[in-house]
Parts: C-alpha cells; sequence; structure tokens
C-alpha cells in the first residue's frame, strides 16, 4: 500500500479516484508546463496593480496592543536605518568644530561652525547662545528646509509684506527670514540652537544644490567599480543617498550641541518645516536621544516628500511618514498643517497618532495645529505652538516673538580667507562615496562571522538583510493551495495550481509531480523559465524530471513573479518597472515597492513555506532540495538566508554575480541594498546551515563564508562548472 499523499496533493484527488484533467486537457496536449490562468489572463496578483509613489495614500493602521506595537516599531525603526545607510550605526567620535566669527544680538549671540561628518565632508551652520542667562540649557536643532538659500533665505520686500499682511508674520525683519527668527527667539527662551545648511545650500556647497535637490538624468560614466557618484546603481546597491548622507549630517550635528559644555543633554530638541520637517521625523525615529521634537507642514498620509533629498531606497516600503512620527511616541510631539498636502492631518493620520499615544497613557503629549488659512509655511503662527510645546517640554518661560535684527550673509558664510571652502565637484563627489563604502564596510568587520560564533552576525547582517528583501519568511498559515489541473501519469501524478500568500496578495502559478510511492523528498526547482523549467520542448517534463519521480522523490516548480503567466504583451519583464517620475532616481520607485529581484525572492520563501509545513502526512519530517539556476541563483540565495531552517540541501548557480555590477536600475537582477551587507558572499553565509552547492564562483569565497557554515554545523561546496546548472545534469546525481 503507497504512503498517504501529503496535504499538498490531497485535495487534487477526486474522492472517487476519477483521474481526469480538471482543466479539460486531454493528456500530454500541453505545449508547456500546465496553464493555471486561463488562456490570456494573468494571475490574480496585486504586484500587477500600478506601482505606488510619492503622492500615494499612507495610512498609519494602529497596532492592537503595546506590545504588537513595539515589535512593528522596531521593524520600521531598523527600515529607516538601513535605508539611510545607518544599520549598523556609525561611531565616529567626537566633533572637532571650528567656531568663529561671533556677532552680537538683542539677547543671544550668533558664532558659525563648520565640522567633518565623514572625512573631508562638512556640515555648515549658525550656532545660537543665549545671553544672561545661566546654564546648562536646553538645545534645538533646526534643519532649514527647501526655502530658497536655506540658512540664507530672504523672502524679499512684496512677499514679507504679503505674509504679514495675510497675519502669517508680524514684524519685517521677521518675515524676510522665518528662519532666523526662530532660532533667535529659541535663543532669547533660553536654548542653544544650531541652524544647519541641508546639502546643497547656503555653505554647503560640496555636493551641488542641482545634484542633491534637481537630479534628474542617469550619468553612466559615475558606475564604474572604482569610481561611482550618487544616484547610480552602484551607490543603490550600498544604500549611498543625499538623503543618507543628510540623515547623517543630521545625527553629526546632534552630536555636535550634545559635546558643547553647556548644554542639558536631557534636554535636546528638534524642529524643522518641508524637508527640515522630513529630517526632523527621522532623527525622532532613530536618535534616542531626543526629548521633543517638532515636524512642521510634512507629516501626512498624503504626499510624503517630492525632492531627491527625501526619498530613498527601501524606506518607505510599507510604511509612511505618520508611522515615523509615531516611533518617536511616547515623547513630546508637535506638529503643523496647512493648505498643502498636509491639509487632511486633522483627521487621516492624526487621530491614529492620539490613539497610539493613548495606548501609552500618554494622549496629552502629541498636538496638530491645523491652520489651511495658510500654505506650506513656517510662519509665526505655526512658530507660535512650537514655541509652547518646547515651553512646557524643555522647562522654559514661554514669551512672545519679538522683532529680529537679521543676519547678513557676511555675518553667517562660516567661508572666509582664515577658513577656506573645501573642495567639491565629481571628483569629490566620487571619493566621498568611495571613503562612506569603506566606513562601513569597517563597521561590517566587527559582526564577521567566526568558525564558533554566528550570533553578532546574524544580529547586524541577518536583520539588514531581512529589510533589504523586504519581508521575513512568512508563516505556515499564511500561504495556500488551490488545486486547477491533475493527470495520472502512472505511477505518478502531475499537478498543477496557485499557491497564493492570502495576507499580500500574492498568487504563483505552480506545477507539482508527485510519485505515487514518495519517499519524503521533495525538489523545488527554481529556473529563468518558471515552471517550464521542468519541461521539454514536447510538452513533457524532462526524462531527468521522470526519472527522478519514478524513484520516489517529489518535484515541483512555479512561475515567480514576472516569468511564465505573468509575462504578458504589455509587460515581459526583461526590465523592472518604475514609476512615472521623470526623474531617474532610484527613491521615487524602490522607496515605495519591492524590486522584481526582491519580489521573486519573496515566491521563493512562500513557496518554501507552504512546502516545509505541509505535515499532514507522515513525513513529517520531509527533506526538502532546493535548485536555483540561472539568474535564479541569487534569488535562491537571497530566500535561504531566511528560511535556512526549513531547507536540507541547495544547489545555486551563480557564475560569479554580485549585485554592485549591475549597471541598470531596471535590470532584473538590480536590488537596492543588495551589496550593502557583503553582497553575495553574505547571503550564501546566511544560508548556513542548509548543505550547499555553489556553482560557478570563479575564485574563493571569503574565509568567513566558510565559518559560517562551521559554527553553524552546515556544508558548503563550490563547483567551477561550465554551461549553466541543469535538470538533466543535476537531478540524475540525486539519490
Amino acid at each position: 500500500m503507497s504512503p498517504p499523499l501529503p496535504t499538498l496533493l490531497r485535495p487534487l484527488l477526486c474522492v472517487v479516484c476519477a483521474l481526469v484533467s480538471i482543466s479539460g486537457l486531454s493528456p500530454l496536449a500541453h505545449a508547456q508546463a500546465p496553464r493555471v490562468s486561463a488562456e490570456g489572463a494573468l494571475p490574480a496578483d496585486q504586484r500587477l496593480e500600478p506601482l505606488k509613489d510619492l503622492d500615494g495614500y499612507f495610512p498609519f493602521v494602529v497596532p492592537d496592543s503595546l506590545p504588537a506595537w513595539e515589535e512593528r516599531r522596531a521593524e520600521v525603526r531598523r527600515r529607516v536605518l538601513v535605508a539611510n545607510g545607518l544599520w549598523p550605526m556609525p561611531s565616529l567620535g567626537p566633533v572637532q568644530a571650528e567656531i568663529h566669527g561671533r556677532v552680537e544680538r538683542d539677547g543671544y549671540t550668533v558664532d558659525r561652525v563648520y565640522f567633518e561628518s565623514l572625512p573631508g565632508f562638512y556640515v555648515t551652520g549658525s550656532l545660537y547662545r543665549p545671553v544672561g542667562k545661566t546654564g546648562p540649557f536646553p538645545a534645538v536643532l533646526c534643519p532649514h528646509g527647501h526655502w530658497a538659500n536655506g540658512r540664507f533665505y530672504d523672502a524679499g520686500d512684496a512677499e514679507a509684506a504679503r505674509q504679514i499682511a495675510a497675519g502669517a508674520e508680524q514684524f519685517d525683519e521677521n518675515a524676510h527670514s522665518p528662519l532666523q527668527s526662530r532660532c533667535a527667539h529659541l535663543a532669547r527662551m533660553g536654548c542653544i540652537v544650531f541652524h544647519y545648511d541641508m546639502i546643497g545650500y547656503a555653505d554647503s556647497q560640496q555636493i551641488s544644490f542641482d545634484l542633491a535637490h534637481r537630479f534628474a538624468t542617469q550619468r553612466p560614466e559615475l558606475n564604474g567599480a572604482d569610481a561611482w557618484g550618487l544616484f547610480s546603481p552602484r551607490a543603490e546597491s550600498l544604500l549611498q543617498s543625499v538623503m543618507g548622507l543628510q540623515t547623517l549630517n543630521s545625527i553629526r550635528a546632534l552630536d555636535f550641541l550634545e559635546s558643547l559644555p553647556d548644554v542639558d543633554r536631557e534636554r535636546l530638541a528638534v524642529t524643522g518645516a518641508s524637508g527640515g520637517g522630513t529630517q526632523t521625523f527621522m532623527l525622532a525615529a532613530i536618535d534616542d536621544r531626543l526629548a521633543t521634537a517638532f515636524p512642521a507642514v510634512m507629516v501626512s498620509t498624503a504626499m510624503q516628500g517630492g525632492c531627491t533629498c527625501e526619498n530613498c531606497s527601501l524606506l518607505r516600503v510599507g510604511t509612511g511618514n505618520v508611522e515615523f512620527a509615531a516611533l518617536f511616541a511616547p515623547k513630546p510631539q508637535g506638529m503643523t498643517a496647512a493648505d498643502d498636502w498636509t491639509k487632511e492631518m486633522e483627521t487621516k493620520g492624526f487621530p491614529e497618532l492620539q490613539k497610539l499615544y493613548g495606548m501609552y497613557g500618554a494622549s496629552d503629549r502629541v498636538h496638530l495645529l491645523s491652520r489651511t488659512e495658510f500654505g506650506h509655511n513656517y510662519n509665526a503662527v505655526g512658530r507660535e505652538a512650537m514655541y509652547g510645546v518646547f515651553a512646557d517640554t524643555l522647562g522654559l518661560e514661554l514669551a512672545p516673538e519679538g522683532e529680529i535684527k537679521r543676519l547678513t550673509v557676511e555675518e553667517m558664510t562660516v567661508w572666509d580667507d582664515n577658513h577656506p571652502r573645501p573642495p567639491g565637484g565629481t571628483e569629490f563627489e566620487t571619493s566621498l562615496m568611495s571613503s562612506w563604502d569603506a566606513e562601513f564596510r569597517g563597521r561590517l568587520e566587527a559582526c564577521l562571522p567566526t568558525s564558533s560564533d554566528t550570533a553578532e552576525f546574524r544580529r547586524v547582517v541577518g536583520a539588514g538583510v531581512q529589510t533589504v528583501i523586504g519581508r521575513a519568511a512568512p508563516s505556515k498559515d499564511e500561504v495556500t493551495w488551490e488545486a486547477t489541473f491533475k493527470e495520472d501519469r502512472g505511477g505518478w501524478l502531475e499537478i498543477a495550481g496557485w499557491l497564493r500568500n492570502a495576507p499580500r496578495n500574492e498568487t504563483l502559478p505552480a506545477v507539482f509531480l508527485h510519485p505515487r510511492n514518495w519517499n519524503g523528498k521533495v525538489v523545488l526547482w527554481f529556473g529563468d523559465a518558471g515552471k517550464d523549467s521542468l519541461y521539454g520542448e514536447n510538452g513533457r517534463p524532462l526524462q531527468a524530471v521522470v526519472d527522478l519521480v519514478n524513484r520516489g522523490v517529489a518535484v515541483g516548480a512555479v512561475d515567480l513573479f514576472g516569468q511564465g503567466e505573468f509575462v504578458s504583451p504589455e509587460n515581459d519583464f526583461t526590465r523592472g518597472r518604475r514609476v512615472a517620475n521623470p526623474r531617474e532616481s532610484a527613491g521615487y520607485t524602490f522607496g515605495y515597492n519591492s524590486s522584481l529581484f526582491a519580489q521573486r525572492v519573496h515566491d521563493v520563501m512562500s513557496t518554501l513555506a507552504y512546502v516545509a509545513h505541509d505535515d499532514d502526512h507522515e513525513f513529517v519530517d520531509k527533506h526538502i532540495m532546493v535548485v536555483g539556476s540561472g539568474a535564479m541563483g541569487p534569488v535562491v540565495a537571497a530566500a535561504l538566508s531566511q528560511t535556512s531552517a526549513w531547507v536540507d540541501d541547495a544547489w545555486v548557480e551563480t557564475n560569479g554575480f554580485r549585485f554592485a555590477d549591475v549597471p541598470d536600475l531596471q535590470d532584473p537582477a538590480f536590488l537596492p541594498g543588495g551589496a550593502r551587507y557583503h553582497d553575495l558572499p553574505g547571503l550564501i553565509a546566511l544560508a548556513a546551515p542548509v548543505r550547499l552547492t555553489v556553482i560557478g564562483e570563479s575564485t574563493e569565497l571569503p574565509a568567513w563564508v566558510s565559518d559560517a557554515f562551521a559554527a553553524e554545523h552546515g556544508r558548503l561546496e563550490l563547483r567551477r562548472t561550465e554551461g549553466g546548472l541543469t535538470p538533466n545534469e543535476l537531478l540524475p546525481t540525486i539519490e
């Protein structure tokens, strides 16, 4: 008597054993693997819908409990850190600041400041200090946002008059420079304030404004292995972005404030509007030193930030700005809404923040001023709300804003004959990218696996890779099976149907060849042709496949996203999709959507989740073997980094592939962050303890990859075969 069939196959069998084709096809009539979709139809998969972009809808769904939120919070916070190139966080030592050129004003002084955030790359700004008060003082960081010339902004006479007439400002000088007025009044209230330049503004010109904020067209000449620039495929594979540099500058600016001897380190704050609002909630999300924050006119369920400096790959996949602001809970936080993309915040986004704060018993610590009679701004009305929040949370005496005397550009610029401007331009840019990468690789050296321990490697690299891939392995309940085709082939069954990841609304056409005398072994083949990889031109399974099935081994294959039944005349998936934004910056597409490569990794993980957890039969401890051939070799390697506990043996064909070498953002092999954590060797090391055979590497892998397998009692073998990994070559060798 043959053993019971697994749950995977039981739904496919008629109770009366009338083994006829559900689809109505006669045996072996198909010219390929059995088709699951109706002819001319595509799988019902949400990934075929239009891509999400920065103008989408980004609601914040509050989890049911605080433990659930804390788990989600850790996941989203890690996403922010990884996307900005800050996982693991750098340790760059004390800030060595140059402070000079003091100017005295009524109630405060202003110094010029510059310091390195990375070697040779400078943060520049104005340092405001209170006069006539006794410290230690609270300190406030002020990123300026997208106002023309940033720290040097002057609205002009006509605009200043219009703001006063509209009730947005009270004083002419303040209306000319609402940025300076914010800093000056906080200093008068008793704060030390650092008003620093965003990249490309005012004194920060090493990377130009046009490159940082107006980048539009790829520069192929800046995508080499030895010299690459921002926005290039190589930079994106390393998660190097303008936003990441800007966020690092913000962290170092806070380091600078914290280092001042008269600053109270328990009373640190940040506030900015527009792009400065983005920097405010980014910093608040990841830096625990802050006591309070006030992001103005930027927290919203609508537009998430239109500038290249506000978008980077991976950042908002499955999340958005309201949830980023929520990461600061339960610390006190205020924000404003205006007649811009934030105008619905009062009813969409803020109630959810209140609910979350309420779960902490802190609903009185989150504040919103909604003044939609004003356009995008950080005017006196909004500043007054911020002063109130900071007075309460920083222990300040609240006072009305008075008129300031503006600083001139000459009084603010940090560069002069004694403090010469540092070099910039393309040569500097490529040098910065290289040194930045070296700094990060130095961080990773501290967590390489040894032959006895992989804990730190998995904590840092494993978690980083999981964020790069975009998700953890599915649970056993997430993936289900629906049959649409079955044929009796004598000693085995040919069965096709849908593997569905219901929570993700993802659907995969799949085929399984199952022996009646099954020995508990399963081979899953992931190849460039999807499930057709197991079939010959005559529509029959390859003889090597049939021979293996006749020896008692079940064999399966699926169409990963973009293969087989996903292909249509409109999209053959030879190029990855991108959003309609005309600027060729990866952040606009991959900041909101997983890459095609990552989506295929998700599909391999879903397939493994179903097969590994299908345990309602005598082979609970089935033996699972996985093959990744051709371009799917690296895909399977990436999936194994998250699912190695489910797999016994694996063969992956790599042919020396490295993510850093992918030349095009729309290449199907492009993976944002793919090179960040030791590139493909890092993924291979995370596959331990699988018994893994890697095929096609031209040189030895780093020794620490073998150490990872030794530490976890796995087995790693390299084979340098030519001609590719095929079923006819491999399957006859499987016992």
